[in-house]
């Protein structure tokens, strides 16, 4: 692939996080310096949708997430085949309908993530975002030095198990509250997917506070909806935003490819 020259264009969606990015064509290639404006722009809005990238080949896609890091192979499910490191999305289920960070039972949970739509229904499957980082700037001061030295359980769902996976495998501890290792900035590194309980504490005296932090993380004023068009890739940090599909397309297909890329210790 030849990279040429985009003129990359963004434009801010929504007051929390959220940015459409167009002028480029990922199957042309991309040069270094428009591949700035892009990683700036993600990390300024934590989740960006490059629009009408239809022509992309699965070859594209892994080529293009390589540039943001290393690929990380889910451990239980499947890539689809001939492409490691691309899994195929479908259906909404009870999982993904969730507010949710991906893959937070790992060790290294997953620092950012490109979904490219490939088959959409005629109405329906949206995906909602929402800024960890808003919600944890929305938490009085004395709130957050308490949540400051607390850290959670994570743990895999169902899918490990039957995929015999043992427990301990699927099971990390990360701090409540995380720091963004290349902004700076906090977030709440907490979600009802995987989130099993605060280290140290019972399962009845973490429910309430849980509970109250995943509300604060799906407040309105801290979302993003976005309705997907075919060749829509957008790139999103697992660092400091969570995400849930809209479950409404009344079983029509819906199709989209996703690769993760590997992220650090949660610190």
């Amino acid at each position: 692939m030849i990279a040429t020259q985009s003129r990359v264009e963004v434009r801010q969606l929504a007051g929390a996080l959220g940015a459409l990015v167009t002028g480029v064509d990922i199957h042309a290639g991309v040069d270094e310096a428009s591949f700035g404006e892009i990683r700036a722009a993600f990390l300024t809005h934590g989740v960006i949708c490059i629009r009408g990238q239809s022509a992309m080949t699965p070859e594209d896609q892994l080529e293009f997430a390589a540039r943001w890091g290393e690929i990380s192979i889910h451990p239980y499910v499947p890539s689809i085949e001939g492409y490691p490191g691309i899994m195929r999305i479908y259906d909404p289920n009870p999982v993904t309908q969730t507010w949710h960070a991906d893959t937070t039972h790992a060790a290294r949970p997953p620092a950012l993530t490109l979904l490219l739509a490939r088959t959409l229904p005629p109405v329906g499957g949206d995906t909602m975002w929402a800024s960890a980082t808003a919600a944890h700037d929305g938490l009085s001061e004395g709130f957050r030095s308490t949540l400051d030295g607390l850290r959670a359980v994570h743990a895999g769902t169902s899918l490990a198990a039957e995929a015999g996976l043992d427990a301990e495998a699927v099971t990390a501890v990360h701090p409540v509250l995380r720091t963004h290792p290349q902004t700076g900035r906090r977030a709440i590194f907490v979600n009802a997917n995987y989130t099993k309980g605060i280290d140290g504490w019972t399962d009845e005296e973490s429910a309430p506070l849980l509970s109250y932090l995943y509300a604060q993380v799906g407040r309105p004023e801290y979302s993003y909806r976005h309705r997907w068009e075919v060749g829509d890739l957008v790139i999103w940090d697992n660092r400091c935003t969570q995400h849930a599909v809209v479950g409404d397309t009344a079983g029509a297909e819906r199709v989209l490819h996703r690769v993760t890329i590997a992220g650090d210790v949660p610190r």
